[in-house]
């Protein structure tokens, strides 16, 4: 009897964390790491799901744009497009998850040079992570798009 009233609760548990994430299993595999980015270098006045949205086909442009073929899309879910999905697209680009912020850094390099972090004289401190927090996403799951994800938690 302990142990069906065992399995029951598993099988419900198991349903609650399933219904948090409806993305899991469609997207991206199951998040088995995670991280919280809390350093806040500015507040984030004037961000909402527009402006996550416009950045986040920026992004797409670009890439669509470039000479060689994207090695991982950007698309943003959530009621106020508030989760940034990062998803490789062939099985060399985020094979570890030092891989991926490897790309992460890279992307980095590239925000800094827009006109924003130079504008708000941000270009030497603030990081790929700040400017998503600065957009105030909630999240980001990064993930090879077979093996694992792994999730940022941004505090505001």
């Amino acid at each position: 009897m302990m142990r069906w009233i065992a399995f029951v609760a598993a099988v419900l548990l198991a349903g609650d964390a399933a219904a948090e994430d409806r993305y899991v299993g469609y997207y991206y595999p199951e998040v088995a790491t995670s991280e919280t980015f809390d350093r806040v270098v500015r507040s984030s006045e004037g961000a909402n799901k527009s402006v996550r949205i416009d950045f986040v086909n920026v992004l797409t442009k670009a890439q669509l744009e470039a000479p060689e073929s994207p090695r991982f899309v950007f698309f943003t879910k959530g009621e106020g497009a508030d989760t940034l999905i990062l998803v490789a697209l062939d099985d060399d680009v985020f094979s570890t998850i030092y891989r991926a912020r490897a790309i992460l850094a890279q992307l980095t390099t590239s925000v800094r040079q827009g006109g924003y972090f130079r504008q708000e004289d941000l270009q030497y401190v603030a990081t790929f992570y700040d400017l998503l927090q600065l957009m105030a996403f909630d999240e980001l799951i990064i993930s090879d798009g077979q093996n694992w994800a792994h999730r940022v938690d941004f505090i505001r």
